[in-house]
């Protein structure tokens, strides 16, 4: 396992390299993580992927199937992050293709997931890939499943509202760059014509709100 500094520093690296698919010159923060991942019912999740794995930054904030009994799909495209990643949860089931979500359900004879956790921006992708990938997580997650994800700039939620009722929106602060948490369960089929409705506020994550790490 990497050093905090080796791992930013690798992170540097390859956004220099691929700055489109990263996104960001640095992995996020535990209180990006925390942000994301509190929220969660852990006791009522069985099948969870988390898309745009990295470093593993929000990866170590999921309890392990130990833990909880659950299965865990990780997606990474960099091999590099991906093989570090094997060796830092070998607990995960490991695939690289996001794209291919439904694929790597049948795969792993898994029917619907509980929580999908994103770093993955709408700005990583092509507009025909965007549409691709919003489409693999609405067919993958059951009803009233859980969507979390973030952004660095407000323009996901015009997409999200139309299938996703948006429990809250969280900026957090203490994060590089600082960033925008989508906190959000998939509408039943008969919602779905509904969302223009729903108008969920900002809430500020700020030092205050925010638990320190001993």
């Amino acid at each position: 396992m990497r050093s905090g500094m080796q791992e930013r520093l690798h992170f540097l690296y390859k956004f220099l390299h691929a700055p489109r698919q990263l996104g960001s010159v640095t992995p996020s923060s535990r209180w990006l993580a925390k942000t994301m991942i509190g929220i969660i019912p852990w006791q009522q999740m069985h099948n969870i992927a988390e898309l745009g794995a990295g470093t593993g930054a929000i990866t170590r904030f999921i309890p392990s199937r130990e833990e909880t009994g659950n299965n865990t799909l990780l997606f990474e495209k960099d091999p590099d992050f991906r093989h570090q990643l094997r060796l830092e949860f070998p607990d995960r089931i490991f695939y690289n293709d996001c794209l291919r979500l439904r694929l790597a359900l049948h795969n792993s004879r898994l029917q619907k997931l509980d929580c999908i956790v994103s770093s993955l921006s709408f700005r990583n992708f092509s507009a025909s890939d965007r549409t691709l990938y919003i489409e693999q997580i609405i067919s993958s997650l059951k009803e009233g499943g859980w969507f979390i994800t973030f952004e660095y700039f407000p323009q996901m939620k015009k997409d999200l509202i139309q299938h996703f009722d948006i429990l809250s929106v969280k900026w957090v602060l203490l994060n590089f760059p600082p960033a925008f948490v989508y906190i959000c369960r998939k509408k039943a089929s008969t919602q779905v014509k509904q969302a223009d409705h729903i108008h969920p506020s900002v809430d500020v994550i700020s030092i205050s709100q925010v638990s320190t790490e001993r």
